[in-house]
């Protein structure tokens, strides 16, 4: 078998671990060459100092792999204790009708905020902005989401990657072509949405259409849409290549949804999911919550002699100089403060 574990170039497959420390399983699962990123959860996390420690062992068995995590703010914000209180998204909807340029401004203050501290840790990215539209039939979504309107939405969010890229860090648009219409939660079951192609058009892939430009890598999410295709979005070759990638030019990297998600689970075991993940266009998968499953996909990888990605080099965090010395700044006292009062 050929020797693919070159420096630099990471695996396609995201997994998580279990707890607050490695375990000696996972810093062998680590060391495969298929395993090219880690997420972490509120579990692995109880305070800075830990974080920073657990950050050190990761990079230790592999200094070039991608550390994720979901720190979107609201119901979402996997650290909290040493971190910034980060407001939903959908409060700067709520602050725009009252007064849309401080919304907006806002939006920039806090994605900067929310990359600038994970960036201080070591972190490389956070899935996120949400880009699906607010509605109050998604549960799931709800208050992720940072509009109704899809104009607002556009411009919450293009302020919101701005922050973000100036700190340093990638963004990640989720759940394309959008989450926020239906009411299952595509953690538990596959959700189905009906509707005709030119309403999902016209409403929540419009956000991402007029959002392409600045996002550095997407989130399809695992939900049915019967008008383009049978296979939800994040299997779909119709999704992934003939929409996301020829119709709207989209040319970062596309990271699969959890495939232990119960919507994902439908068309067989680990191994045939990650493949059909892959087959349709995923650049990196993601198994979480389920280690016998991350390493049944990374033998996988490795028997077909997948080669990596290395476009997902690209999406390494690049800390801008003020990060060194974050918490002695002003502007992360005037941004923390701002986004505590957001939040209230």
């Amino acid at each position: 078998m050929a020797d693919n574990n070159i420096p630099g170039i990471p695996g396609v497959l995201m997994l998580d671990i279990q707890g607050q420390k490695l375990l000696m399983e996972e810093r062998q699962l680590l060391s495969r060459r298929a395993v090219g990123g880690v997420i972490l959860f509120s579990r692995n996390f109880s305070e800075p100092s830990q974080l920073r420690d657990l950050i050190r062992e990761i990079r230790e068995c592999k200094p070039e792999i991608l550390l994720a995590v979901d720190q979107e703010g609201g119901r979402v914000q996997r650290f909290r204790s040493g971190f910034s209180r980060l407001p939903a998204p959908y409060r700067f909807s709520e602050l725009f009708d009252r007064s849309p340029e401080e919304a907006v401004s806002l939006a920039h203050t806090c994605g900067w905020l929310m990359a600038a501290e994970l960036l201080y840790f070591g972190l490389d990215l956070s899935f996120a902005p949400v880009l699906d539209l607010y509605t109050t039939t998604s549960e799931v979504i709800g208050d992720r989401a940072f509009s109704a309107e899809v104009d607002i939405a556009v411009r919450l969010i293009r302020a919101y990657v701005d922050g973000m890229h100036e700190a340093g860090m990638v963004a990640t648009g989720k759940h394309f072509p959008g989450h926020g219409t239906v009411v299952a939660d595509s953690h538990v079951e596959l959700p189905v949405d009906d509707r005709p192609e030119s309403q999902i058009w016209a409403h929540d892939l419009k956000v991402f259409s007029d959002c392409i430009d600045v996002l550095d890598a997407v989130m399809p999410a695992h939900v049915c849409y019967p008008a383009i295709d049978q296979e939800c979005a994040g299997y779909s070759s119709a999704w992934l290549q003939g929409i996301l990638r020829r119709r709207l030019g989209f040319e970062g990297i596309i990271f699969s949804d959890d495939l232990n998600m119960e919507a994902a689970k439908k068309i067989g075991d680990a191994v045939t999911r990650a493949e059909k993940a892959l087959s349709a266009g995923c650049d990196m998968v993601l198994v979480c919550n389920a280690p016998q499953s991350a390493l049944q996909v990374a033998e996988y990888l490795e028997a077909i002699e997948h080669p990596g990605n290395p476009g997902l080099a690209k999406l390494r965090g690049a800390p801008s100089p003020e990060i060194a010395s974050l918490f002695e700044t002003e502007k992360w006292a005037t941004a923390a403060e701002a986004a505590g009062r957001l939040s209230e």
